[in-house]
């Protein structure tokens, strides 16, 4: 979205820097507000950050709300190759019922044109009428349920698979090829999807680091992990955005390994708690969570454009993500 907007005396525009630490406060309050949860709650940790993290992967792939130099309201816009996604759409809950929502999906939809992505997706809240008919006029539908899932690490981690590794300690000649590998571990599941960016957001902003669990001679899983204050996880938790596993004969035991190497690295890390969203379309990856500690601590709702067999929300495919 090149230039601004107004109506109705709110201007819609991207984020500039300086927008960002009040992005992040409209962020928690909305959603504390809205789900009637204390400002503490620790499902949404006060030291977590949502806005800074995606702004700063790209400024453009942002839209934020203005009435009279003040900022209402933001959303933000991923761009996974041929799947798109966008949130959290927020605004200042004093501002809720006036259309500032709909003001900020008209250019958020733009964005996706632009990048020329078809199957797009959100989460929303599954009790919320008012939500889905919102994201019905844009041609989102509700598909599946999605749970957003925590496990407690009580007792320290078994000792790490020798055939993992992160991706902040390949060597940097090396990483192309990982990231290649990354990629045709992602496409095998759904055509053009494409984590890229994600990692290397986060190896670039220090957020994290990248699990990768190797097959053989081929990349057989990875993880794209948060962790610590400052970061969409918060401190004391590994938050999982994106994680996949090569589909195959060994794709279960795979994501076996791969939680388990999870674990690892959030125990490194100091975090007491994991968290990561699946989509209880995939079965087997949801019933695999549960058999490993997982438990799920809200649910949400999947709405999308695209049609729903092409997608990558169905039985049989081993991917974590969180749409949020």
């Amino acid at each position: 979205m090149a230039t601004s907007q107004r109506q109705s005396g709110i201007i819609i525009r991207p984020l500039v820097e300086s927008d960002l630490a009040e992005a992040a406060r409209i962020i928690r309050v909305a959603f504390s507000t809205f789900l009637g949860l204390p400002p503490d709650d620790p499902r949404r940790p006060a030291d977590s950050d949502y806005a800074r993290t995606r702004w700063t992967a790209d400024p453009f792939a942002t839209v934020g709300a203005e009435e009279s130099g003040r900022l209402i309201g933001s959303n933000f816009v991923a761009n996974w190759g041929s799947f798109g996604f966008f949130g959290p759409l927020t605004v200042e809950p004093e501002y809720w019922n006036r259309g500032i929502a709909q003001q900020l999906l008209a250019p958020t939809m733009e964005i996706f044109r632009r990048w020329g992505i078809g199957h797009l997706g959100l989460y929303t809240f599954a009790h919320s009428a008012k939500h889905m008919a919102l994201y019905q006029k844009y041609g989102f539908w509700p598909r599946d349920l999605v749970a957003i899932m925590g496990k407690t690490i009580s007792e320290t981690p078994a000792g790490a698979d020798p055939d993992t590794a992160l991706f902040s300690e390949c060597k940097p000649e090396d990483r192309p090829r990982i990231l290649a590998s990354c990629r045709e571990v992602t496409d095998t599941i759904f055509e053009g999807l494409d984590l890229v960016r994600e990692i290397r957001s986060v190896a670039e902003q220090n957020l994290g680091d990248t699990v990768l669990v190797w097959d053989g001679d081929r990349l057989g899983a990875f993880a794209v992990c948060h962790s610590g204050p400052g970061t969409e996880a918060g401190g004391g938790t590994c938050y999982v955005k994106f994680a996949a596993v090569r589909p195959g004969p060994r794709v279960g035991k795979n994501f076996a390994r791969l939680l388990a190497a999870v674990e690892a690295f959030a125990g490194a890390k100091g975090a007491q708690k994991i968290t990561a969203g699946v989509n209880l379309a995939r079965r087997e990856a949801f019933q695999a969570m549960i058999a490993r500690g997982f438990r799920t601590e809200m649910q949400g709702v999947a709405m999308e454009i695209g049609d729903a067999a092409s997608g990558y929300n169905r039985a049989g495919v081993y991917i974590l993500d969180d749409w949020r």
